[in-house]
């Protein structure tokens, strides 16, 4: 896939206009800690990863706790779906462009990944300078298609501009306690025969093991890892607190990440 930021955006795009599937999942930051076997904390006024602790302000959706000790199985299966390869599978990695990860943690996750390769492109492809254009381009084109839809259970889906076909409903700390989510999603496609949908994705590291699991015993939809993209329109707050390329765009804050256009490496 091409390591050009704004050109990966256009190779996504034509695949959904042109009803191509594929998959797109996102291992960002959060999730290389995970990999890293470090504790991720986000807690209602403070987080903590690894050794280090601060605050911030989290609403129910984005809470999450993550302890090697104990979370050792979804620390392994999503270092397995980090390391899987398949056509048309694509994986989002952090990139030194992002200044709290930086270069030796992008250079972790390519050697971790047994080095670069065709399929991996970046996290933020969605986000930051890109996200103007995934409202205005990309959403649109979900109007006319069949959506399913791994969705917080705060979240009104009743204002998005397109149809939800089907919610699979998921909770705080979603990756620990809603793993089921992930045989659900699965049994539902088989059950229905369901081809070229558009399964969308806001499940925190959840996210990674529905999309791996599922493409890879069905790659007859597409599956999106949109992250918290669609929050402002869902009834959900915790983006104005922890989410700058948001604010910027339904704010006009300013953020510098409205402007963030990432570069490989």
């Amino acid at each position: 896939m091409l390591k050009d930021y704004k050109k990966s955006f256009d190779f996504l795009l034509e695949k959904i206009k042109n009803k191509e599937n594929f998959a797109f999942t996102r291992f960002s930051d959060g999730e290389l800690f995970i990999l890293q076997n470090k504790t991720v904390v986000l807690a209602q006024n403070h987080y903590v990863t690894g050794d280090v602790k601060g605050s911030n302000i989290y609403t129910a959706e984005e809470q999450k706790e993550f302890h090697p000790e104990q979370h050792g199985f979804y620390r392994d299966k999503l270092m397995e779906s980090y390391t899987h390869n398949q056509d048309y599978y694509y994986k989002g990695i952090c990139t030194s462009t992002d200044g709290h990860v930086g270069k030796e943690n992008f250079d972790w996750m390519i050697d971790c990944h047994g080095g670069d390769h065709e399929n991996l492109t970046y996290a933020n492809l969605l986000i930051n300078a890109n996200y103007k254009r995934f409202i205005e381009e990309m959403v649109p084109l979900f109007v006319d298609r069949q959506i399913l839809y791994v969705v917080n259970e705060n979240a009104n889906v009743n204002k998005l501009p397109f149809h939800i076909d089907h919610s699979f409903i998921i909770g705080s700390n979603c990756m620990i306690n809603n793993y089921d989510t992930v045989d659900e999603v699965k049994n539902h496609i088989s059950k229905n025969n369901i081809q070229d949908a558009i399964v969308l994705c806001s499940a925190a590291s959840l996210t990674n093991y529905v999309i791996y699991e599922c493409f890879r015993n069905n790659n007859n939809n597409t599956f999106l890892d949109i992250g918290s993209c669609l929050n402002p329109l869902l009834d959900l707050e915790g983006w104005k607190h922890t989410r700058g390329y948001l604010t910027s765009y339904w704010l006009n804050s300013g953020s510098p990440f409205g402007r963030q256009v990432d570069q490989w490496g």
